[in-house]
């Protein structure tokens, strides 16, 4: 075989192992993301948490991620942060998060729900405050607020971009969980406040990698039948005319 053809069958060899091995890749990455999406379905089910069960650390929390949570406090409006730019139902506005203080004394940052941004003032939120007294909320456990891109960490202040529970802890001095309580519509004390709480469901996001591995695979079916049909076929009948 002349040195050009060893070269060429090199060449497709590491073509098609390459898209080959691209494929089985997003195959893996699809079947990762199932795996995370059942395991979400699977905590939802399980057993609500209690007051006396929350998890007290990062480790904790994230065994409990995406499970119920019912819990009962004060809240702490003082200290209530607005995220900017957070879309729903294609409108912009904020998600209003507040410290809840719990019985033990302990704090737990609860993300209550979407509040429409103010066409005519940006900064001006008119979102309820929360009722004085005791109340309970139920929501689900997740390990951070939502979060969308900065270019800067937010300096201090009512609006923000983001909020880190951890930073916010040490700003305001509040012992709080390391975690998020999302308030959900269901049921609580501050449920008919005039929040929207139709949070999306987080979505398994598989069929995009299908359609990857189909396009890598495809091209490493063309890689494989083009020098079929160059390096075996057309030598082989031009061979057979002459």
């Amino acid at each position: 075989m002349k040195r050009r053809a060893w070269i060429i069958w090199l060449a497709a060899a590491a073509l098609i192992a390459v898209t080959v091995r691209l494929g089985l890749w997003q195959l893996d990455r699809a079947a990762q993301k199932l795996a995370l999406h059942e395991q979400r379905e699977q905590r939802a089910r399980s057993p609500q948490l209690t007051q006396g069960a929350l998890p007290r650390s990062m480790a904790e929390a994230a065994v409990a991620e995406h499970r119920a949570v019912a819990v009962e406090g004060r809240w702490l409006p003082a200290h209530s942060i607005y995220l900017d730019n957070r879309p729903m139902a294609t409108r912009m506005g904020f998600l209003v998060l507040t410290p809840l203080q719990l019985p033990d004394g302990s704090a737990l940052v609860v993300q209550r729900g979407w509040w429409p941004r103010d066409a005519a003032e940006r900064t001006r939120i008119a979102a309820p405050t929360p009722p004085a007294g005791a109340v309970r909320i139920q929501g689900r456990l997740a390990l951070t607020p939502s979060r969308s891109f900065e270019l800067a960490p937010d300096a201090p202040g009512p609006i923000r971009q983001n909020l880190d529970v951890a930073a916010f802890q040490r700003e305001t001095g509040l012992p709080l969980l390391p975690w998020v309580l999302v308030q959900l519509e269901e049921g609580g004390t501050s449920v008919g406040d005039g929040l929207l709480r139709q949070w999306p469901e987080p979505a398994a996001d598989v069929h995009k990698h299908y359609g990857y591995a189909v396009q890598w695979f495809a091209l490493a079916a063309l890689a494989l039948l083009l020098l079929l049909w160059f390096q075996i076929v057309r030598p082989w009948r031009r061979a057979r005319t002459s």
